[in-house]
């Protein structure tokens, strides 16, 4: 009886599998497409921060604050608001506080949060910087996917829009924005000029210039664009050669300015208590205040010699 039982079930078993597998299956229906308009929903977290962020925003509508401004943000390819970005140096300073809270104490918890705007400061301007140095680097493709674009028979604005689509960022961004500008009404010279002065680069007003002599007194402005590449290709050799020579004045200061801190330093470790006298006593905390104005000055001295100009 069991046998016969447990062969009636084998049977059944068997017969299910052949239908699922003989009968063919529905169209699977991406979820996208059964459901187009339900979104992931926000987290606490998530809510939490825009609120913080509208909140800010109410707070900074009234003020004029220059710091951490939206020309700053755009300027360092930040795709931040000012409200967005306050609120990451409060979180920066909370944690500077925490830090110091466990670590070194009260004193210096408030002294970290107090240095976190400075610490922002000093980040958007080395992201700007780097900025500008990566779309100075990219200029001369650009010129050459201007002037190829101008012989192919487009126009100036046309063959900006192909460097824009060409180019990788920032000169893609930069180029975009020229354009926008233009396509809402903005005179293409002053969208470039504005263009020059966002990236502080000299030689994109070569350009700009370039294009508005053309249309001043016509020519061949492809040729025009290339004499100009030629040009910014041989400064930007001489930079090259400037810069490998200007590397080991560079070094030897970056070595002068580290060597006293690595000398106390190394003193502390070998023998801990070889400068008490010159943390207890006021004459060593002159000579320390004394110590640091020297080397502020004789720094910002040997940058003096070495950032050279071109």
């Amino acid at each position: 009886m069991m046998l016969t039982v447990g062969a009636a079930i084998l049977l059944v078993a068997v017969s299910l599998l052949g239908i699922a597998i003989a009968v063919p299956s529905a169209p699977e229906v991406p979820l996208d497409r059964r459901r187009p308009f339900e979104a992931n929903p926000p987290t606490s977290l998530t809510r939490l921060a825009a609120s913080a962020v509208r909140a800010f925003e109410r707070l900074l509508a009234g003020q004029n604050i220059s710091w951490f401004s939206r020309s700053e943000l755009e300027n360092a390819g930040l795709r931040l608001s000012q409200a967005e970005f306050f609120i990451l140096v409060a979180v920066g300073s909370c944690v500077g506080i925490l830090i110091g809270l466990v670590a070194l104490g009260p004193l210096v918890g408030l002294l970290l949060a107090l240095l976190a705007p400075f610490v922002g400061r000093i980040v958007v301007g080395y992201l700007a910087g780097k900025r500008r140095s990566k779309f100075d680097s990219q200029l001369g493709d650009t010129l050459q996917l201007l002037s190829g674009g101008l012989r192919a028979g487009h126009s100036i604005l046309r063959a900006i829009d192909a460097a824009a689509t060409e180019s990788q960022k920032p000169t893609s961004e930069e180029m975009r924005r020229v354009i926008t500008e233009t396509s809402l009404g903005r005179d293409l010279l002053a969208a470039l000029n504005d263009t020059a002065l966002r990236m502080k680069n000299e030689d994109f007003v070569w350009i700009s210039q370039a294009i508005q002599i053309n249309r001043e007194v016509g020519g061949n402005l492809a040729d025009v664009l290339d004499q100009v590449n030629e040009t910014i290709r041989e400064r930007s050799e001489i930079k090259g050669h400037i810069k490998g020579l200007a590397a080991e004045g560079k070094f030897s200061a970056y070595i002068l300015i580290a060597m006293p801190f690595g000398i106390v330093g190394m003193l502390l470790t070998v023998n801990p208590g070889y400068m008490n006298s010159m943390f207890t006593h006021p004459l060593g905390w002159a000579m320390i205040g004394a110590s640091f104005v020297l080397m502020t000055i004789g720094a910002l001295w040997m940058r003096k010699i070495i950032d050279l100009k071109f």
